[in-house]
């Protein structure tokens, strides 16, 4: 039996689906340590030493002091952004800022032998929409015409080429109105008419829309994959529609089994949540891969599965990444 035996779960206290997580760990009686890099230097403090031996050390949260060469697995989830502590000027807030991410973001992605489910560094390289794109055609999925432009004028003339034609953000970036409210750019259907210059002010992702008659979320935890075919969506982004859609896990076409494992290899992962949309004719379209997708707004009986594969990746794969 390998000495290390902590879960380091990376997340924010909001998260959902790491709750889940760490409740099935907490059933199974597997130690597991909770930390968001976004609460140092106020909340968690780090003492890490190195030598010709390696890193070996602590972190210290508000409830606990966790030795780092006892760390088996990490989850990897939604922390908060690194911080600075209050009182500095935008200059030194911003260097003690980037001195954290550089500090204890290193010793973090730096623990021997511990699994990772993602490596921070897999799930930044898997985060871009453009490599993933590339990385999906190359892997043989059937990805839409695409067109990235800051270009009003070549904008224009791909809607004519392939309308009707959606805008899709290219991140998930945290966005507020005026008053403070949280706001979330949707993908929408877009005509010529509807552009301006704005188009310049930075990148586009537009995108031959997919006439789709169902979608389908892949889940992978390691070789393990969860197709969830998702129906009754009454508008262009289902992820407006939670509650009146409905979900039935079925069986994953094998293709895109093949084609999944081959993504997934391509950019190191051991988890990610794929979209693809089903056109009329049967074909299945990539749209992305979400390297560190949400999972537990499934109904109970779904996600209670990828739960339990998770918990099985971190309480079971680092004895084997350790030995």
């Amino acid at each position: 039996m390998s000495r290390a035996t902590t879960v380091l779960v990376v997340s924010r206290l909001d998260d959902a689906t790491a709750d889940v997580v760490v409740e099935e760990l907490n059933r199974r009686q597997v130690a597991v340590t909770r930390l968001d890099p976004g609460d140092f230097p106020t909340a968690v403090s780090v003492r890490a030493r190195f030598d010709s031996g390696g890193l070996r050390g602590s972190v210290r949260t508000v409830t606990r002091d966790t030795d780092l060469g006892r760390v088996r697995s990490v989850y990897w989830r939604r922390p908060h952004p690194y911080t600075a502590p209050p009182g500095l000027s935008a200059r030194e807030g911003r260097w003690c800022q980037e001195e954290a991410r550089y500090g204890l973001g290193g010793v973090l992605a730096a623990l021997r032998g511990a699994h990772y489910v993602n490596h921070p560094w897999r799930n930044r390289d898997a985060e871009y929409k453009p490599a993933q794109l590339a990385v999906a055609a190359r892997c043989g999925f059937d990805v839409p015409p695409t067109l990235l432009t800051n270009d009003e004028a070549t904008a224009r003339e791909f809607i004519r080429a392939h309308g009707p034609v959606v805008y899709k953000p290219l991140r998930n970036t945290d966005y507020q109105d005026p008053e403070g409210r949280a706001l979330t750019v949707w993908v929408e259907e877009v005509d010529p008419g509807d552009l301006d210059a704005g188009v310049t002010r930075t990148a586009h992702l537009f995108q031959k829309r997919v006439r789709s008659v169902t979608d389908l979320q892949v889940t992978a935890v390691g070789d393990r994959l969860f197709t969830v075919r998702i129906d009754g969506s009454p508008g262009l982004d289902w992820r407006r529609h939670y509650d009146a859609l409905s979900y039935t896990l079925v069986d994953t076409p094998p293709e895109l089994a093949r084609h999944g494992r081959q993504y997934m290899d391509a950019f190191g992962l051991v988890f990610g949540a794929f979209d693809f949309a089903v056109d009329p004719e049967g074909r299945i379209w990539f749209y992305e891969c979400n390297p560190n997708g949400q999972f537990a707004w499934f109904p109970e009986p779904i996600t209670a599965r990828i739960v339990s594969a998770l918990a099985d990746q971190l309480q079971h794969a680092g004895d084997l990444c350790a030995r």
